[in-house]
């Protein structure tokens, strides 16, 4: 599930298209491309629309492939091609807001106002007008995304030296129960971000330019004014949003912290004021909890819930077979090959899972161009960013995705997140191409995850991943348990990484306290802390893809509570009766052709208008999410009755430092 960064059609362009007018004095291929966009004469708005929207969807593959081949072969030359190409869509994207100047206040089509509006939104990069600040920043966003992905931690020296990538040092957290080897591998691969700090600093001030320059305070007053809403009341939507549910995460917190005090005992299981050690987490930003079953699980052996041995156990079937091809003297390169073999047989079984679920829904198989130009594991002879993402190259079908597939529930789950992206995109093909986008971009992180509410007990049985379901008590709540460390354990990291950068681009977080309000952001909201002293000479918020990817992060926490909403709805549509959280749609028409419909809208209308069609309501709002854990919430009261629940708001790891404000306020400009 777990809340993966996609590049969809408009998101690959937002991170590559500018907001800023282009200046005459722009380089030659920027002077080529805005001459091939000029004016037309006597072009209306509805034409200019028309013009622009066709010439977006050609340029589009040129983005999109550099884009890919610079994650997925990561090298001077793809990261040289990739931030050419983003220097000639920011220009382009200039040219065209320029233009569309000239049509304000002018007749036009209801449609054309809203791309219009669109337009101007694009991107969450805006760039200067400076044409060498401009080839600066897109230079340097490309090489902070690169070195995130080439990331390594390093030990010994000479033949002694070992280096682990993301992706094994996730696995030691994951798996390990070793204190300082968890606390080795966390402290590992945040030391990875430490020579990104400086870049970002540049990075923060480039984009406030561009920002300024189109008429905002700063980049994060820009991002809060894209929710058709203003601003300052967005900013007051996700704090009611937060404090509806913020008492199911108290709870959740306590009775982790309590299970963790119990494991490794009392002084090592908490950190400073109560929080909780963030290499315990099981996960390596203490975003999901899921990886602490073995600790957390209510009561051992009710229901199995084991979906990572099912996983593991398909492997190696796979693996046997692989073998079993290779004859019984297979040498050691004929074995490595099957396990290669395997490796990849499963992720596409894994795959194929995933999409049987959409298929059931009414909606088609996807191209048989995915299945030849997905990247299903990691690949052996070069690096690549291995953080999942969904890709549409071209808005006609070349529909992608990316990840490092293992055998695990964590991994399997995600995979269902992310074909929700890859529908999503296939549905509103059928829109212009400057309304192919989500309603919003946290609809987009929730379809996916709506599928994921709907894998229910009896519908992992249903494919052979669990037992039988049992019919308990216990059985409800380690289910809703197992939900509820990816689900409520999310909640307010979703949050927190916005209200950082949202300090950074207003100044109120400077360079000097970068780490300092980092933790203490992440104190106040989720609870957690580092166990030892993490300085200014440490950058942690780059060791998170989404900063130095600079993607937006508040999506994600809408999308948590925005796909309770669309899983209550669905149910309703499959007639479903019942606790909430017993409802699978799984195989139902009516529940796929409702979902169907709101996918097709895109961002052709507000996203109220979107939301209500479905859901009846305009107003995201929380009250599914403490319906469907009505039965956990209750059940963690009951456990937690006599404990002292609660934690300081601010780290007392790190060097005293003033605390960044929870959620400054902007005038009517993007969320």
């Amino acid at each position: 599930m777990k809340h993966r960064h996609l590049l969809l059609p408009l998101a690959i362009a937002a991170s590559v298209l500018s907001l800023s007018a282009c200046k005459k004095e722009a380089s030659p291929e920027g002077d080529a491309t805005a001459a091939a966009s000029a004016a037309k004469p006597g072009e209306t708005a509805d034409q200019f629309v028309a013009r622009i929207n066709a010439e977006y969807k050609a340029a589009l593959p040129e983005i999109t492939s550099a884009q890919w081949l610079s994650q997925t072969y990561i090298s001077e030359d793809s990261q040289r091609v990739a931030a050419k190409a983003n220097e000639r869509a920011l220009t382009q994207l200039n040219a065209w807001i320029e233009e569309a100047k000239k049509f304000e206040g002018q007749p036009m089509s209801e449609d054309s106002k809203r791309t219009l509006a669109l337009l101007k939104l694009m991107s969450p990069m805006p760039a200067p007008r400076d044409p060498a600040k401009l080839a600066e920043l897109t230079a340097i966003a490309t090489k902070m995304e690169g070195a995130y992905g080439a990331g390594s931690y390093c030990t010994g020296e000479g033949e002694a030296k070992t280096c682990r990538q993301l992706g094994e040092l996730e696995d030691v957290l994951r798996s390990s129960r070793d204190y300082d080897a968890q606390l080795d591998a966390w402290q590992g691969w945040h030391s990875t971000a430490t020579d990104s700090r400086n870049d970002y600093v540049r990075f923060v001030e480039l984009v406030n330019e561009g920002a300024k320059e189109q008429g905002y305070a700063d980049a994060g007053a820009m991002w809060r004014a894209g929710y058709d809403m203003p601003a300052e009341q967005f900013a007051a939507e996700t704090d009611r949003l937060w404090d509806q549910v913020r008492p199911l995460y108290e709870q959740l917190h306590c009775f982790t912290r309590d299970r963790l005090q119990q494991t490794y005992g009392v002084e090592k299981g908490q950190a400073a004021g109560g929080t909780i050690p963030a290499h315990l987490t099981g996960n390596m930003w203490q975003q999901d909890w899921g990886n602490l079953w073995d600790i957390l699980q209510p009561y051992p052996g009710a229901g199995s819930l084991d979906i990572t041995a099912a996983l593991e156990k398909q492997y190696q079937q796979d693996l046997a077979a692989a073998l079993a091809k290779r004859g019984a003297g297979a040498d050691a390169k004929a074995r490595f090959e099957a396990e290669r073999e395997a490796q990849l047989q499963v992720a596409r079984q894994m795959t194929e899972r995933a999409q049987d679920f959409y298929v059931s829904l009414g909606m088609p198989k996807l191209p048989e161009s995915y299945w030849a130009k997905t990247q299903f594991i990691k690949p052996l002879d070069r690096d690549v960013v291995c953080h999942a993402s969904a890709w549409d190259l071209d808005m006609a079908g070349d529909v992608r995705t990316k990840m490092c597939i293992k055998p695990n529930e964590e991994d399997f789950t995600t995979i269902y997140h992310e074909l929700g992206h890859i529908y999503y995109d296939l549905a509103y093909n059928v829109q212009p191409p400057l309304f192919q986008n989500g309603a919003n971009d946290g609809f987009h992180e929730a379809i996916g995850d709506t599928i994921v509410l709907a894998m229910t007990p009896k519908y992992l049985n249903s494919i052979g991943l669990v037992d039988a379901p049992q019919e308990s008590h216990e059985a409800v709540i380690n289910n809703q348990m197992r939900m509820a460390l990816a689900k409520v354990a999310f909640l307010p990291f979703g949050l927190m990484i916005d209200r950082w950068r949202w300090g950074v681009f207003d100044g109120s977080i400077t360079p000097d306290h970068y780490n300092q309000a980092w933790w203490d952001l992440k104190a106040k909201y989720q609870g957690v802390a580092p166990v030892g002293a993490r300085g200014e000479e440490f950058f942690d918020p780059g060791a998170k893809y989404h900063v130095p990817g600079n993607t937006p992060y508040t999506r994600y926490f809408l999308s948590h509570v925005l796909q309770f909403q669309f899983y209550k709805s669905l149910c309703e549509a499959a007639g479903h009766t019942g606790p909430l959280y017993e409802c699978s749609f799984y195989g139902n028409p009516e529940a796929g052709r409702k979902f169907q419909a709101m996918l097709a809208r895109g961002a052709s209308q507000p996203w109220q208008a979107t939301l209500k069609e479905l859901t009846g309501s305009e107003q995201i709002d929380g009250g599914a999410v403490l319906e469907y854990f009505a039965p956990l919430q209750e059940w963690l009261k009951q456990q937690n009755q006599g404990k002292q629940c609660g934690w300081q708001g601010t780290s007392a790891a790190a060097p005293a430092a003033p605390q960044a404000p929870a959620a400054p306020q902007a005038p009517a400009t993007r969320g």
